[in-house]
């Protein structure tokens, strides 16, 4: 697992020559993720993004889950840039109005590469070779750039998921399990995003539905199921996959055990 220490400003060149899937990393800032070469999926507690080379992420501190993929090249580039609670905090106070504003909370903002992001990464390059009893001041100057920037570029949003990265909220426990029903995640993984070991994970689901995760996630995937049947524009071995099951067999015996009745039954 990575795991980032607390700073003020933090700038690292990343890179790979294979593929990474579902890696658990735990940030300890707030972190711009500028892709430069590749793909990338980050997993969070109640979401997920998918983004590749024309596209940048502005990442909330938290455990994620991270799939990093080569493209044609040989090589995974991603320029990343952390930042810390306090200097955000600062930069809106000077910056920003104090009205704060609510919408719906997300970990992640998109953000679309364009020639002045270009430009900003070839600028955080040259002055990687600065004095280090520079770096943190030049840093700062290059932070408020770029926060500026996207300020201007995206508006009242920006502004917004911004305020939102700096209010400390708990998610919820159901809200995390619901959001994952129809995911291919293991239980190891979600115990993740909810900041549990496994075995603690277990213990708190038990004491939360009175049955086993497993079990659980199973009913769930196969109410769905039957309720995508229902609609009747799908057949049985179009499905099974998609609700965690690896062949038509399994599918149809846990369906029977759950409802009675075959699933072809019900699609016909």
């Amino acid at each position: 697992m990575i795991r980032i220490k607390i700073l003020i400003y933090f700038v690292y060149d990343f890179k790979m020559t294979h593929d990474v899937v579902k890696s658990k990393v735990n940030l300890g800032m707030n972190m711009f993720s500028f892709l430069q070469v590749g793909k990338k999926q980050v997993h969070f507690a109640g979401t997920s993004v998918a983004v590749n080379k024309d596209q940048s992420l502005l990442l909330k501190k938290g455990n994620w889950l991270w799939t990093e993929l080569l493209e044609t090249e040989e090589i995974y580039y991603c320029k990343l840039f952390f930042f810390s609670q306090k200097k955000l905090r600062e930069f809106l106070e000077k910056h920003t109005d104090q009205k704060k504003e609510t919408e719906k909370e997300s970990p992640y903002f998109i953000i679309r590469n364009d020639a002045y992001i270009s430009s900003y990464l070839n600028s955080l390059s040259t002055i990687s070779e600065a004095p280090t009893v520079f770096m943190e001041n030049l840093l700062a100057v290059k932070f408020e750039e770029l926060m500026l920037y996207l300020l201007q570029k995206y508006g009242n949003g920006f502004k917004i998921y911004l305020e939102s990265l700096i209010i400390t909220e708990t998610s919820s426990f159901k809200k995390i399990l619901e959001s994952k029903i129809h995911s291919n995640l293991k239980l190891g993984e979600i115990a993740f995003l909810c900041n549990m070991s496994l075995s603690t994970f277990k213990r708190h689901f038990i004491n939360e539905y009175q049955t086993s995760p497993g079990k659980w996630f199973q009913d769930q995937r196969l109410k769905k199921a039957k309720e995508t049947l229902e609609e009747g524009n799908l057949k049985p071995a179009e499905i099974y996959l998609d609700f965690g099951y690896n062949n038509l067999s399994n599918f149809s015996i846990a369906f029977k055990n759950k409802f009675g009745i075959n699933p072809s039954e019900i699609s016909n």
